[in-house]
């Protein structure tokens, strides 16, 4: 019985430490992704700088009022968006990730399905991770 309560209180106890910067940003990463999927226009909002810069692997680029718009008007949407073999570069309030993002997306009415070598440059502001330039190459 002793064993399984220092099982358990060790077990609290290292859920209890809080998340690396790295892990936060991963965080954001993803629930900025989700918001994509979802067409979260609020929570994108929250995970994007002012001043996005978000490129397409066809070169088309999208500002942060453009990459709104375009999902509540249907312009483009997202169904599936995972990342894989995500690596992060840290500096201070500047960081950018990489990762291959399999991606399903309808743009003007034509699904595809994308696997992408994605890079994204995130800013910290406010305490909070922001997506400020994407870049996507096939």
């Amino acid at each position: 019985m002793k064993c399984a309560v220092i099982i358990l209180l060790l077990f609290i106890g290292l859920s209890a430490f809080p998340q690396s910067r790295e892990e936060k940003l991963i965080n954001s990463l993803k629930e900025f992704h989700r918001a994509l999927v979802n067409k979260n226009p609020e929570v994108i909002d929250q995970y994007t700088h002012k001043r996005l810069s978000y490129g397409h692997s066809n070169g088309w680029i999208e500002t942060k009022s453009e990459m709104i718009k375009n999902l509540e008007t249907g312009f483009i949407s997202y169904s599936k968006f995972n990342e894989d073999s995500i690596t992060v570069n840290l500096n201070d309030k500047l960081a950018s990730v990489r990762f291959i993002g399999d991606i399903t997306a309808t743009l003007n009415g034509k699904q595809t399905d994308y696997h992408l070598k994605v890079m994204e440059v995130w800013v910290r502001k406010g305490g909070k991770w922001k997506l400020f330039a994407r870049q996507a190459l096939k």
